[in-house]
């Protein structure tokens, strides 16, 4: 089967590999779709990913769908945690430290034709669905447990700094929420205007100013708060400047949520501005329970996933898709297998 395998900085190649031979507990799936996700673009473009490093060639991707031997269409759980430890058994299975996921450390990910996987991670996806929308269900599920991080009421007024896929996806939840004024800001134009189209209120241009001032755009966010500030700020960029701004337009208070994750490891923000606003502080460990909402929201046309997909590949091409991702020409890339 042909198979993707990253080596090193920037340098995917195709190999021709043996099809993989489900063990207990598992099934054979035929992989449909694989969406990359800023996670893989740190491996691509870093060799890891935090204190994980590449130590041998690794089959990216997590966020997929595919086909079961018997011909059932599934989005499929990247994470399989041990449901034994003391995380697991509070109802946190993605903090638990035994997890198994796809596409991270030495497991292979599912850029390849065929893998196996856990039985309990595959949830049917309807005919309405298409495979591409079967892959966005995983970067949903993010958004979901983002935004059941921030506890949203009706009503409040939502700062989402970092308009990629899951600043996106987390616009059209805040929306869903009651949300009355969702307030976006990105430095790249074409999706600022993505935001401003999936119902943020106001979509705001920011880094045209010093890279290094955390409080770039402070001023035109808190104009279109009207001048009180946001309640719940979003993080969704894994970049310093982008958690200053939402450190410094939330009210005192309010919570900033952080889901991006930093190329050098390192967060940081203005302490004294955080202690004196009293801000509970959060961050985002991927998701729990989030597949069957995923697929609902979707089905019913409430969460548009389908316009985010903006560039679609081949197996074949996958380094090409990745150095297109890489570059953030576009929202979501796509590889179709």
């Amino acid at each position: 089967m042909k198979t993707i395998r990253l080596h090193g900085l920037h340098d995917l190649r195709l190999h021709d590999e043996p099809q993989p031979i489900p063990t207990h507990g598992q099934r054979l799936l035929k992989v449909t779709s694989v969406g990359i996700c800023g996670s893989d673009l740190h491996w691509f473009a870093e060799e890891g990913i935090g204190d994980a490093r590449l130590s041998r060639p690794l089959v990216l991707g997590h966020e997929f769908a595919a086909i079961t031997e018997s011909g059932e269409r599934v989005a499929v759980e990247p994470a399989i945690p041990c449901g034994k430890c003391e995380y697991c058994q509070r109802g946190h299975p993605n903090l638990c430290p035994s997890v198994i996921f796809a596409g991270h450390g030495t497991q292979d990910g599912a850029l390849r034709e065929y893998m196996a996987w856990d039985e309990n991670c595959l949830f049917p996806i309807p005919d309405s669905l298409s495979n591409a929308d079967g892959s966005m269900l995983e970067p949903l599920g993010v958004a979901l447990h983002t935004v059941d991080l921030g506890h949203l009421k009706p009503g409040m007024t939502v700062g989402v700094f970092g308009c990629g896929t899951i600043g996106l996806l987390i616009i059209q939840l805040a929306r869903l929420s009651g949300v009355s004024n969702i307030i976006a800001t990105d430095i790249l134009q074409h999706r600022v205007d993505a935001a401003k189209a999936l119902g943020a209120q106001h979509a705001i241009l920011t880094g045209k100013g010093n890279p290094k001032d955390h409080t770039d755009g402070i001023e035109m966010v808190l104009a279109a708060s009207g001048k009180r500030g946001v309640d719940v700020a979003f993080e969704a960029a894994g970049a310093l400047e982008a958690v200053g701004l939402a450190v410094a337009s939330v009210i005192p208070g309010g919570k900033v949520i952080l889901a991006g994750i930093p190329s050098d490891d390192i967060t940081s923000f203005p302490a004294s501005t955080a202690r004196r606003k009293g801000l509970t502080i959060k961050l985002v460990r991927r998701m729990k329970h989030t597949y069957p909402r995923s697929i609902d929201l979707v089905s019913k046309g409430l969460v548009d996933v389908r316009s985010l997909v903006t560039h679609r590949f081949p197996l074949e091409q996958s380094a090409q898709a990745f150095e297109v991702a890489h570059q953030r020409t576009g929202i979501k890339v796509v590889i179709e297998i």
